[in-house]
């Protein structure tokens, strides 16, 4: 399996007790998009900086912890395909895609979350 360095650091801080961390991976110019199905519900989170900390204020912390089943990279751009877990139990799958600039720090992520469609995890990454 390729990697996604950067999208698999975040995703391990965003599970951590300090998920507010992920802040300092962000470039100036960060935007951001997080489609996020609960219940046949959808819930956009999109903007920059002051939009990312509401999502994060909004979360719930060490709850849910996320899991790799395919990552990938490109040039700039990284892929990442994950079930998220709530104790133990797969609640979701998700896909990511970031961009990573010349700065090292992420410019661009749009993640999709929903219940509605299960990949097959296998062994975790």
């Amino acid at each position: 399996m390729s990697d996604a360095p950067f999208l698999t650091k975040w995703f391990e801080i965003m599970d951590s007790d300090t998920p507010s961390r992920i802040l300092d991976l962000i470039d100036d110019g960060f935007t951001f998009s997080i489609l996020f199905s609960t219940d046949g519900r959808a819930t956009d989170f999109a903007g920059g900086r002051e939009a990312m900390e509401g999502y994060l204020a909004q979360r719930e912390k060490g709850t849910l912890t996320h899991h790799p089943l395919a990552v990938s990279s490109a040039g700039r751009a990284e892929f990442y395909l994950g079930e998220v877990r709530r104790g133990g139990e797969v609640v979701a799958n998700y896909v990511a895609a970031g961009q990573v600039g010349a700065s090292g720090r992420l410019e661009r992520l749009i993640i999709g979350r929903s219940p509605g469609v299960r990949f097959d995890g296998g062994a975790d990454v």
